[in-house]
């Protein structure tokens, strides 16, 4: 049976990704001949549109609207779009979270109608293993199901209730499993764990995406160590082994986040690991300095098995007055290639300067 690949509507993008788009276009047709059959999937890192926690003041302005309409376009041209939500989708009350350190404490709680900015921006799953979904409670928690579970978005990475989550698009299951070392999300340090719950996922979708929120932070933590990180004391898992794991068990994609920074990327028996995508979309209260202020939006082609076939990045940056815009720069892009060099020597990836990522099959 042959499928082709059905995306969503594109608007007109910026002049810059039409550049990119055309420059890229060639390479991009020639492995669709080649491989006719492809999907195709969008992920990017951390997502916190703002906050009305502890003020009101920290929300974008005109109400966050255009948070997210430099990259719409881009976004909405995959088959498939993933996030990592940062905090409570949650007007108000919950009970905001106490932590040890008050002085690294943040908690984050976005207005419910800012659901329909994900919505209109083209995302369908978003992970909440991460350290800010518990920020509002029990209550925060529900309320954060109960907006994506209407607006149509899949979410998973929430221990013993929502674990994984599946959604079809043009006849294919997709499936999301969610990983952090989090209370109350799906823990990434149980690798044994993990490996089953992407087994069974494997087992029930055509493609598998998992995404970890795992890893120290910042720009003094970019390379993955291959070893268990520690950051403020916490156990924040081992990347490293934790992606290869779940791909022995099924997974097809596996997206990171958590570092605030970009990271590198490997291929794993012909699946991509993207072990940090960085600050996405988080305005107002992160800090945007540096690395942490730009990351690769990331397009992944996999076959009708899942194998990596090619991608792109398509980078990104935020500054204290906007949401994410295409970077002229390509910050993203060069750290990624460089980090992949230095930490993957030996990765069969090749990265073009117009941001195309292709498999190097003769290695």
């Amino acid at each position: 049976m042959k499928i082709t690949i059905c995306t969503k509507d594109f608007p007109a993008g910026s002049l810059f990704f039409v550049l990119v788009f055309f420059l890229s276009a060639p390479l991009l047709r020639a492995q669709e001949e080649a491989n006719p059959t492809m999907y195709s999937i969008i992920g990017v890192g951390d997502i916190m549109m703002g906050t009305n926690y502890p003020s009101a003041s920290y929300l974008p302005p005109n109400d966050g609207k255009d948070i997210l309409s430099a990259v719409a376009p881009i976004l909405k041209e995959a088959d498939v779009t993933f996030g990592n939500l940062e905090g409570a989708i949650l007007d108000s009350g919950g009970t905001p979270k106490q932590c040890k350190n008050p002085d690294v404490c943040y908690v984050f709680r976005s207005p419910e109608h800012y659901v329909n900015y994900l919505v209109e921006a083209g995302f369908d799953f978003m992970s909440l293993a991460n350290n800010h979904s518990g920020d509002f409670g029990p209550t925060g928690r529900a309320k954060t199901k109960e907006v994506l579970t209407k607006a149509g978005i899949g979410f998973a990475g929430l221990a013993g209730t929502d674990e994984f989550t599946i959604i079809t698009r043009d006849s294919i299951r997709y499936g999301l499993a969610a990983f952090a070392p989090n209370s109350g999300t799906c823990d990434i340090r149980n690798i044994n764990y993990a490996k089953q719950l992407v087994s069974k996922l494997a087992a029930q979708c055509d493609i598998v995406v998992v995404s970890f929120h795992g890893g120290a932070e910042g720009a003094k933590n970019q390379n993955v160590p291959k070893a268990t990180e520690t950051y403020y004391g916490e156990n924040r898992g081992n990347v490293y082994a934790f992606a290869h794991a779940v791909i022995d068990a099924g997974a097809d994609v596996v997206f990171g986040h958590g570092p605030h920074v970009p990271r590198a990327m490997e291929l794993y028996k012909d699946r991509l690991i993207a072990y940090s995508l960085g600050n996405f979309c988080t305005y107002g209260r992160f800090s945007l300095s540096g690395p942490a202020g730009f990351a690769p939006l990331l397009k992944v082609f996999v076959d009708s098995q899942g194998a990596f076939v090619q991608g792109e990045i398509i980078s990104v940056y935020q500054m204290k007055t906007h949401g994410p815009k295409p970077d002229p720069q390509q910050q993203a892009l060069k750290k990624v290639a460089e980090l992949t060099k230095a930490d993957f020597p030996d990765t069969p990836l090749h990265f073009s300067e117009n941001g195309a990522i292709t498999p190097v099959r003769d290695k």
